[in-house]
């Protein structure tokens, strides 16, 4: 696939929280139909970056476009249009895969054949079929992932958001995803990767973006960037990365949880496709 189009562009986009600033005036673009790693340490911009152009959160300042539509002004069309693996699981437990999808395939406006033929073959690709009808409390965390990124998927979106889609899952597990999101990139749907795995990042994404303090840093092919290490014979992209945003650790606090609530309130994750 010639890699050629713009998906999306973002233009000094900025996202302040009262005094602070998340993100920093940053521009670049997403090619039609490549992997785009976003990569950063933590607090360092990228998952309020993601919010921003998934439209979970409106931005400060700045502008980006996704599919020709505006994020601010044409929030319902960037919907159609992206599918979202947020870092937090979006299952009902007491409900069974094929009734989670049912249920968020009815959010989206699917009828229920619509929702029958597209759970079920991505659920044999991901082998999942035996265990479609049991509830979602008895899987394990690999599997529930699996039925996330079904659920993203239901609306056959042209962007798929993947933020952390291997966070503590097993090799084998881990495996398959990975080679269903080069699948999922040869069908022609453009992915944007987060993770904190620098061997996943390097082996799937066509470009990485490395933000930092809110700004980009950094921006190239795997390759590219690599040559900007020259204190290392092979450096790796773990290398890149380091020289990049520096060694000191990013400690933060975690926020506390609020009871009750379907999951789509606060985070809203299940409102974006």
């Amino acid at each position: 696939m010639t890699k050629t189009e713009n998906t999306i562009e973002v233009k000094k986009l900025t996202k302040k929280f009262k005094k602070f600033t998340a993100v920093d005036s940053i521009s670049f673009d997403v090619k039609k139909g490549e992997i785009f790693g976003f990569l950063g340490p933590n607090g360092a911009g990228k998952s309020t970056t993601i919010r921003m152009l998934t439209t979970l959160l409106t931005p400060t300042s700045g502008t980006a476009m996704v599919e020709g539509h505006d994020i601010k002004k044409d929030q319902n069309e960037v919907r159609k249009r992206i599918g979202l693996v947020a870092e937090k699981i979006i299952l009902y437990n007491h409900l069974s895969a094929m009734e989670n999808l049912e249920f968020f395939g009815k959010l989206n406006h699917l009828s229920k054949d619509e929702i029958k033929k597209r759970s079920e073959r991505w659920i044999e690709r991901l082998g999942m079929e035996e265990w479609k009808d049991a509830q979602a409390s008895t899987y394990s965390t690999g599997m529930k992932q699996r039925i996330n990124i079904v659920r993203a998927l239901l609306t056959e979106p042209d962007i798929l958001f993947l933020d952390e889609p291997t966070l503590g899952l097993d090799p084998q597990t881990t495996f398959m995803i990975r080679t269903f999101i080069q699948e999922l990139n040869k069908k022609g749907i453009t992915i944007i990767l987060t993770t904190h795995d620098m061997i996943e990042a390097e082996a799937l994404s066509d470009r990485v973006a490395i933000i930092d303090h809110g700004k980009i840093q950094a921006l190239d092919t795997v390759e590219n960037l690599k040559k900007k290490v020259e204190n290392k014979k092979n450096p790796t992209l773990e290398d890149v990365f380091l020289q990049v945003t520096g060694l000191d650790i990013r400690d933060k606090r975690g926020k506390a949880k609020r009871a009750g609530g379907p999951p789509w309130r606060g985070g809203g994750e299940n409102r974006v496709r």
